[in-house]
């Protein structure tokens, strides 16, 4: 059996037994796709052999160690689905160790770059209003950039000062809101325009023509205004979610409350996100060592 007869079955696998977003199951999809379609992997799926997968891996210098990871960890996703399924008895990926990462940290803003990026904005118009509720989310919640602009206004209690956010995987969480994300979002709701459609009317952050933003409308926002406040380091929608994270931990917040609030399964993922210097970790340590 050749491995593009299977990938209809491991898609809706990665859907909806997984529940991965679908741009990840498109990239695990194109990433064995791509891989199959190389003369290492030969005619059928019992003819792909670990030293197959490597000499594939081999193959594609022209991708970085991160997306060599990235396509290991789709292939080794597939063959453990496959000998699930029975089609063959082993994974050929087992054995085989990804490429070595380097610690990945992006850019970090101070707290006074956020504040003249949030200043930067001229809310005397209706677009700068909307534009400054959605940087005090990003900032005061931690959100990511695809929760914001899905998110609703029955999610969003003003009141209790918290949202509820579906995160990867669909996964509820509920999110503090700091006081001046509460009142950016009070000041845009007063001068929201009218929803295009119904499937529009719960959306929180609507665009001119009344319809729910999209990623790439947030990101070129967020650029603009950076510019605008003098910012010149490469920023996106994200550096607001990891400055933020950052700014928590230095101000003393436990790790694992900022874990649940950013919706991280693993801490490893939250530790590696704040960046936290060696040197925190060891006066935390050493302060609370039995044996100190």
């Amino acid at each position: 059996m050749d491995i593009a007869g299977l990938l209809p079955g491991y898609s809706y696998y990665l859907r909806l037994e997984r529940n991965m977003s679908p741009r990840t199951v498109a990239s695990y999809v194109s990433d064995v796709k791509e891989a199959a379609k190389h003369p290492y992997f030969g005619e059928g799926i019992e003819e792909v052999t670990p030293d197959a997968i490597l000499a594939y891996l081999e193959s594609r210098a022209d991708l970085s160690k991160r997306s060599q990871a990235r396509v290991l960890s789709a292939l080794r996703s597939f063959f453990g689905w496959v000998v699930a399924e029975g089609y063959r008895q082993d994974n050929p990926c087992d054995g085989i160790e990804s490429p070595k990462l380097g610690r990945y940290l992006p850019a970090v803003l101070s707290v006074d770059e956020v504040t003249a990026i949030m200043d930067s904005v001229d809310l005397s118009k209706d677009g700068g209003v909307r534009d400054r509720a959605i940087l005090e989310v990003l900032y005061g919640c931690g959100l990511r950039v695809s929760e914001v602009v899905g998110l609703r206004i029955s999610d969003v209690y003003l009141d209790e000062g918290f949202v509820r956010v579906i995160g990867k995987g669909d996964k509820q969480r509920l999110v503090p809101m700091g006081e001046m994300a509460v009142a950016a979002v009070r000041e845009y709701l007063a001068v929201r325009g009218a929803a295009a459609d119904p499937a529009s009317e719960d959306i929180l952050f609507l665009n001119r023509f009344g319809r729910a933003l999209t990623r790439v409308s947030v990101f070129t926002m967020v650029k603009k205004q950076a510019l605008l406040a003098g910012i010149t380091k490469e920023i996106s929608p994200h550096t607001f979610r990891h400055s933020f994270a950052t700014h928590l931990i230095e101000g003393g917040a436990d790790l694992r409350v900022v874990q649940e609030m950013l919706g991280h399964e693993s801490i490893l993922t939250t530790e590696i996100y704040t960046h936290i210097d060696t040197s925190t970790w060891q006066a935390s340590i050493l302060e609370h060592h039995p044996r100190r």
